[in-house]
């Protein structure tokens, strides 16, 4: 028997499974949309379009996917930094360490939000009826989820950084 989630670990769940969902539909959306332009271009009829849109396509792939990356912990890092951290700086490190990561991703999306304000006239070249605010708003909206992936992350990440090095494996991953 199991015991209970908590609520944390039951919103960080949540989270998961909509990041996930979403990097599943992108992959899906991105394939589909592959194979319709070989399709078409075996055919001698290229789609218009395609370039364009596989390109913001796999662009949203990226930063949804960073998003999920960041929540399971697969985004880039050193957690041996830590690990091997004398016990009194673990604890400053993460602190440190996570305050820098949510800092960038903050200013990423307060200026990702500003140029979307700029490109409130602009169009993508192949379709120009949508607007390039909707295509670029990923960047200012995956900082965000970024932001609460790492603020979900926090609470294992300190525990794990207030634990006995002897009780940790090197195999052993950071996680709930």
């Amino acid at each position: 028997m199991s015991a209970p989630r908590t609520g944390l670990a039951r919103l960080r769940g949540g989270f998961e499974r909509l990041l996930e969902a979403i990097v599943i539909l992108l992959m899906a959306a991105l394939a589909v949309e592959v194979m319709l332009g070989v399709t078409f271009r075996k055919f001698g009829q290229s789609l218009v379009w395609y370039d364009e849109i596989a390109s913001v396509t796999l662009a949203w792939l990226t930063y949804y996917g960073a998003a999920l990356a960041a929540l399971k912990g697969s985004h880039i890092g050193v957690p041996e930094i830590v690990r091997l951290a004398p016990p009194s700086v673990r604890v400053p490190l993460v602190v440190l360490a996570e305050a820098i990561v949510i800092v960038f991703f903050a200013v990423l999306a307060w200026y990702g939000w500003y140029v979307i304000d700029v490109l409130a006239t602009d169009t993508l070249v192949s379709l120009p009826d949508v607007s390039v605010q909707y295509t670029q708003s990923v960047i200012p909206i995956s900082a965000v989820l970024f932001i609460i992936a790492e603020a979900l992350r926090l609470p294992a990440l300190l525990a794990e950084a207030r634990r006995h090095p002897t009780h940790l494996g090197a195999s052993e991953e950071i996680g709930v």
